[in-house]
């Protein structure tokens, strides 16, 4: 082939490789924009709704007020979200490894799934609220009973979108590794593992917010220090502007977990996009 010709073929492979990256960052651009919209709207609806009805600063504080309580009260308010974090952090993982090893049991042992599957879903039906004073009792004011919370909070959505992401796949890949003599723990590793992956992340999306939730109920007893507490202290007394302020601070939690998880979901889930 002519130089002329080499050049010009990859001149074509690049064009559509950088169009590509810049549909891309099109993209990225979008999806971190629009809820930035969203956000700047809500906020600035409810200045307007307190503005018009006149609503008093100790039922809903003004946008204004938050922003203030956030700067002047950071310090606290940061030092009360170690605890929350880390909480966050230790239900969210304790949580999914549990439900993936018993997801794995299940496909593997049928018994055990029949046996095993309506004794969770029983537990996932009991109120936290209730269950969470006896996790108190049984292991102390310390760390323990919060992050066990926060797992059981985080377990079931796991389990049921693992069970069912072990379970769907490919019945044809499945059979070539019978024919091949694959054992069954290489069919999980190449065959059931993969395919489980979409519907693992779709459930640690919901568990990385879930885990959060956890901590907050298991700080609203038998502690003095998080963003719970410092939510249940502030409604007591009426510091509405800092009860406001731990609330977003929460959220940003929440919000900073469910993006991490987005990310692992986008680097390790190539195949779905």
């Amino acid at each position: 082939m002519m130089p002329g010709g080499v050049d010009t073929a990859q001149s074509e492979l690049t064009i559509p490789a950088a169009a590509s990256r810049a549909g891309a960052g099109t993209v990225l651009v979008r999806r971190l924009l629009f809820p930035v919209i969203a956000i700047a709207a809500l906020v600035l609806l409810w200045d307007v709704v307190i503005r018009i009805f006149s609503v008093p600063p100790y039922v809903v504080p003004t946008p204004a007020s938050v922003g203030q309580a956030l700067v002047k009260e950071r310090a606290r308010l940061l030092d009360n979200s170690i605890p929350t974090i880390i909480e966050s952090l230790g239900g969210f993982a304790l949580g999914n490894l549990v439900a993936i090893a018993a997801a794995i049991a299940f496909v593997h042992n049928r018994t055990l799934e029949r046996v095993l599957y309506p004794v969770a879903v029983a537990v996932r039906t009991l109120p936290i609220v209730a269950i969470a004073p006896i996790f108190v009792l049984m292991l102390g004011n310390g760390y323990a009973p919060k992050i066990a919370i926060a797992a059981l909070i985080t377990f079931f959505p796991t389990l049921v979108n693992m069970v069912e992401g072990l379970e769907s796949a490919d019945p044809q890949a499945m059979e070539l590794m019978h024919v091949l003599s694959a054992s069954r723990t290489e069919a999980f590793r190449y065959v059931r593992w993969p395919s489980s992956l979409p519907y693992l992340f779709s459930a640690m999306r919901i568990a990385s917010t879930s885990s959060v939730l956890g901590a907050l109920v298991a700080e609203w007893i038998g502690t003095n220090r998080g963003l719970g507490y410092l939510i249940v202290l502030t409604t007591y007394d009426f510091r509405t502007a800092l009860l406001y302020a731990a609330m977003v601070m929460t959220s940003a939690i929440a919000l900073a977990f469910f993006f991490l998880v987005s990310i692992l979901e986008w680097v390790l889930v190539r195949w779905e996009r």
